[in-house]
């Protein structure tokens, strides 16, 4: 095997590239070595530190206290999982409908979906049909919010019209009706594709609070971004700030509300990186092979 040879472009690149990933690392290590510092320390923190300032869980013991934090963690774990499975169902099996070469009126429902994907429904129509299907204020016109993306469903649409049709052919000789051949075949040959839309509904569905604080009125259905967005933009420290007995437990006078927004948005974070290491691990390169023998 020849060897790589090290050329000026690819120092340049790699240059490059190292400093995109330091715009996006060190924010994200500056904000977690805040939301971990010592209270009297935090000031200390520059930011480009990525080191906390002593160590301290304070900041994460009080946003977590109040349990207005804990439901509305519990929400958008709810939504997104739920919301997500939802989706990945709908827009596969559309998909699979769509791919069939005799499906009567393909061409108009295409059309349709396409139109529909340009221009999109205002805010006043979505909150009147929400309205009229009794959903306001329920965690379920969030999760049935949107369950197809209709520029994922065209994703998903292109990858299916590449499973060969002997395998479908395959199935159909062997007794196989749609669905069997939907749960059999193409989902486990689709497995590539709805784990990275799976992750771009999830991200979707996890950082939306536009929409959230329009259909969720109360305090009981409210979502963690809403939460966020309260206390980081709009400054609400009230919102979320628990118990003040841990304060005096741990001698300590007041908390800086910088150290407490890190915190509020480490704990937003988590949640939704924790599906990167999980679906790169599933990341496999010839997925479609090995499925027919010619």
């Amino acid at each position: 095997m020849a060897a790589r040879r090290f050329t000026v472009s690819k120092l340049l690149i790699g240059i490059v590239l190292t400093a995109i990933a330091l715009t996006m690392f060190v924010p994200i290590m500056n904000l977690i070595a805040k939301s971990l510092s010592n209270p009297d320390k935090v000031h200390l923190l520059h930011g480009y530190d990525i080191l906390p300032k002593g160590f301290s869980l304070i900041n994460y013991q009080v946003v977590l206290s109040n349990p207005i934090v804990g439901r509305a963690l519990f929400n958008s774990l709810f939504i997104t999982t739920i919301g997500t499975c939802l989706s990945l169902f709908f827009t596969t099996i559309t998909a699979y409908v769509l791919t069939r070469k005799n499906l009567v009126g393909k061409t108009p429902i295409m059309i349709f979906l396409i139109v529909i994907m340009i221009f999109e429904p205002g805010i006043v129509q979505e909150y009147m049909v929400v309205k009229d299907l009794h959903l306001l204020d329920s965690l379920w016109a969030m999760v049935l919010y949107r369950t197809i993306n209709v520029y994922y469903l065209i994703i998903m649409m292109r990858f299916l019209e590449d499973i060969p049709d002997s395998l479908l052919e395959a199935g159909k000789m062997d007794g196989a009706g749609h669905m069997t051949m939907f749960w059999r075949i193409v989902m486990p040959l689709a497995r590539v594709p709805l784990l990275t839309i799976g992750m771009f509904y999830a991200i979707a569905r996890w950082n939306e609070f536009f929409k959230s604080s329009i259909f969720l009125s109360s305090r009981e259905n409210t979502v963690l971004q809403v939460l966020l967005r309260q206390f980081v933009v709009e400054r609400d420290t009230t919102t979320l700030v628990g118990a003040v007995d841990l304060l005096k437990n741990n001698h300590i006078a007041q908390l800086d509300s910088s150290a407490l927004k890190a915190a509020t948005i480490v704990i937003a974070m988590i949640p939704i990186l924790m599906l990167y290491p999980i679906i790169l691990k599933y990341y496999t390169n010839g997925v479609m092979e090995g499925g027919i023998k010619e």
